[in-house]
């Protein structure tokens, strides 16, 4: 099998001489979830309340 990578695949890793290496919590900060839309679960929440009510 031709691997098309193999020429590549055991480099060593890159690191920067310009840029500083990103600690382990901005890398993470990066992906974490985030509130598009803020206040958004509150007000679902109220109509949710609303309607709960007017059924019983």
């Amino acid at each position: 099998m031709n691997n098309k990578y193999e020429d590549i695949i055991n480099l060593p890793h890159h690191i920067s001489n310009k840029h500083p290496q990103m600690s382990i919590e901005a890398r993470a900060a990066q992906f974490a979830p985030f509130a598009a839309l803020t206040g958004y679960e509150d007000e679902i929440a109220k109509v949710e309340k609303l309607v709960n009510e007017k059924i019983e």
